[in-house]
C-alpha cells in the first residue's frame, strides 16, 4: 500500500498546496509527508514539485500526474465501495464538515447513535461558519445552510428551517422594540452580524407586504462565530437574525424575545453535499441517510416546542 500512499499524500499536497497542511490532513508528520514526496519523485524520475522556501508549486510533470493520480485513486474508491455493498460491512473513515450551530446542536449528539449502528465507521467531524471546499480540503460530506455554490456536486436536501430576528428583554428595555425593518438600516437599532471570508449574505431576508426585501443592516459587532453572535445577544448587545433551532430553549425561556414578527425572515434551507461518484460509498450514503431522516426529527421537534 506505500505507493498508494504516496500518491494518495501527493494528491493532498497538489491540493492544499502544502507539505504542512497536507501532513495534518492526513495524520501524519510533516517529515513523512515529505518523504512520500521524494519516493514517488524517485520512482517517476521527474520532480513533481518546485520548492522554495516559502512556497511549493507543482512543476509541468507534477500537473500531468495529479490529472492520472486522481483517476486512480478514483479507481479504487470505486472498487472499495462496490465491493462494500456486496458484502454490506461499510467500513472505514469518514471526513464531515458542518457550520458550528449545525454541528454542535443537531450533528454532534446523533454521531454515538450512527457509531453504535455502524461500529466500523470511523468519523472525523469539522466545525466551522466559513466557506468549505470539498475536494480541497478531503471531505466527504458538508452539511451546509443556504444555496450551494458548486453545481458540480450533490446536494441533499434536509429541511427549510424558520428563522427569527430577536433580542434580549435588557436590550429591548433599553432601546425598544424595533416597529419597521428600516429602524435596522437607519442606526435606531444594533444588529450583530455573522461574517467570514466568502461570506455569501451580507444581507437580512425579510417577507414584508411587498414581497422579500433584503436589509443592509448595521451593527457595531461581527464575528465568524454564530454561538458568540448569540452570546452577545443574551448580554443585551443588539438584535440577532438566527435559525429557530439554533435558539430554541434560549426562546423557550424568554431570555431572547422575537421582534418583528409582521415581517419575519425567510427560511433557510439545511442540506448536506457530497461528491459525485459513479459507484456511492456505502459508507457515505448510509450516514447520509441516518442524518437526514434523525435531523429531521431533532428540527421538528425544536421548531416546534418554540411555536
Amino acid at each position: 500500500m506505500s505507493y498508494f500512499d504516496n500518491i494518495r499524500t501527493f494528491v493532498r499536497v497538489y491540493e492544499l498546496g502544502s507539505m504542512s497542511a497536507a501532513a495534518r490532513d492526513q495524520r501524519i508528520s510533516a517529515a513523512v509527508a515529505s518523504s512520500r514526496i521524494s519516493q514517488l519523485e524517485s520512482y517517476l524520475s521527474v520532480r513533481l514539485f518546485q520548492r522554495t522556501t516559502r512556497q511549493l508549486n507543482p512543476t509541468e510533470q507534477g500537473n500531468i500526474f495529479y490529472a492520472g493520480a486522481c483517476q486512480i485513486l478514483e479507481a479504487i474508491n470505486d472498487a472499495e465501495s462496490a465491493v462494500n455493498s456486496i458484502t454490506q460491512s461499510p467500513r472505514g473513515l469518514l471526513h464531515v464538515a458542518a457550520p458550528l450551530g449545525v454541528g454542535r446542536r443537531l450533528i454532534a449528539p446523533l454521531v454515538p447513535d450512527f457509531k453504535q449502528e455502524y461500529p466500523l465507521i470511523e468519523l472525523r467531524l469539522r466545525l466551522s461558519d466559513r466557506k468549505l471546499d470539498l475536494t480541497a480540503e478531503g471531505l466527504d460530506v458538508a452539511f451546509f445552510l443556504g444555496v450551494p455554490e458548486d453545481s458540480a456536486l450533490r446536494i441533499r436536501k434536509i429541511a427549510d428551517c424558520p428563522r427569527v430576528l430577536c433580542a434580549s428583554p435588557l436590550y429591548l428595555e433599553s432601546r425598544g422594540h424595533p416597529t419597521t425593518p428600516s429602524e435596522l438600516t437607519d442606526g435606531t437599532h444594533d444588529c450583530l452580524n455573522l461574517r467570514y471570508p466568502g461570506a455569501p449574505e451580507f444581507q437580512w431576508p425579510l417577507e414584508t407586504e411587498s414581497g422579500t426585501h433584503k436589509f443592509a443592516v448595521k451593527g457595531p459587532f461581527e464575528t465568524d462565530d454564530g454561538d458568540v453572535l448569540t452570546n452577545w445577544a443574551l448580554d443585551g448587545q443588539g438584535i440577532i437574525l438566527k435559525p429557530v433551532f439554533e435558539i430554541a430553549d434560549h426562546l423557550a425561556s424568554g431570555r431572547l424575545v422575537p421582534v418583528l414578527q409582521s415581517t419575519p425572515p425567510i427560511p433557510i434551507q439545511m442540506a448536506l453535499l457530497y461528491m459525485h461518484r459513479r459507484h456511492q460509498d456505502p459508507k457515505t450514503r448510509l450516514f447520509i441517510d441516518f442524518m437526514t431522516t434523525h435531523m429531521q426529527k431533532v428540527l421538528a421537534e425544536k421548531q416546534g416546542s418554540t411555536s
